[in-house]
């Protein structure tokens, strides 16, 4: 069995502590990361390398965005994608062993849900667009791990009345993240294993003094695999812990485990 680890880190510098606790811990042999904040050039390779892990494949861009994915195990294939014709620093995807493992980090969209009035909020729902129309061609031996700034379903939320108009949980996001699974038949490895009312929240806001007190969270990270390998896939785990940690990403790992 592999772990497959994902993580929208915030900063991979500012968390660098916290990340080389969860190796410990959990010993994954893949770790999909975003929001790394870091050039290539300035990736702390080195760090990594010393707790086992020699290959990192990265995509990174100065100051925001950036995405990694650092294995125990050599690609035999890696790849980044620019929709939407932006190079920022959202995709990256290798394959090793038969599997092809992506890592994502699909645009925030901005505050107000309107592409008139807001170009990310239409950044967003093009940049959804074109990855679905990539996914209905890659649904074999295929993970997709990441920050998909979406929550899909009602109960992904703390409040669907009060979030229903606050973008990461519009109809309009809910329905391009549900046609995007559907154009692959993406099987969610997360609702498999963890349903409500059990909390599958994955992000808390940082403007929450205390997190686990009012417990307004949202299920925005995730991890999806092709349909025939969804046998070989077990144990997904949401880590909230991390959120307690000093200066903790307002993002969560993913971990699980996949037969390969």
């Amino acid at each position: 069995m592999a772990k497959v680890l994902t993580w929208n880190v915030n900063s991979i510098r500012t968390r660098i502590e916290q990340v080389k606790k969860i190796i410990n811990k959990y010993e994954p042999d893949f770790l999909c990361l975003q929001e790394t904040k870091v050039i290539n050039e300035l990736f702390p390779l080195k760090f990594f390398r010393n707790l086992g892990y020699p290959y990192c494949y990265l995509n990174g861009i100065p100051s925001y965005n950036g995405v990694c994915i650092i294995s125990k195990y050599e690609a035999t294939k890696v790849e980044t994608i620019n929709w939407c014709r932006v190079n920022d620093g959202r995709h990256i995807g290798i394959e090793v062993m038969g599997i092809k493992i992506h890592s994502l980090y699909f645009p925030a969209g901005g505050d107000i849900p309107d592409i008139e009035s807001n170009s990310k909020f239409k950044h967003k729902l093009e940049f959804f667009s074109e990855v679905t129309d990539w996914s209905s061609k890659n649904r074999k031996n295929t993970i997709l791990c990441g920050d998909f700034n979406v929550a899909p379903f009602k109960d992904d939320v703390w409040s669907h009345s009060q979030l229903k108009n606050v973008v990461s949980h519009t109809e309009i996001e809910r329905n391009a993240m549900n046609n995007f699974q559907l154009a692959g038949g993406w099987i969610d490895a997360v609702r498999k294993y963890i349903k409500p009312p059990e909390n599958v929240f994955t992000w808390w806001s940082y403007r929450s003094k205390d997190y686990k007190k009012n417990n307004r969270g949202r299920r925005l990270d995730h991890i999806w695999v092709s349909k025939n390998i969804e046998e070989k896939i077990s144990n997904s785990q949401i880590l909230k812990q991390t959120r307690e940690w000093e200066k903790p990403s307002d993002h969560v790992p993913i971990l699980f485990e996949i037969k390969i």
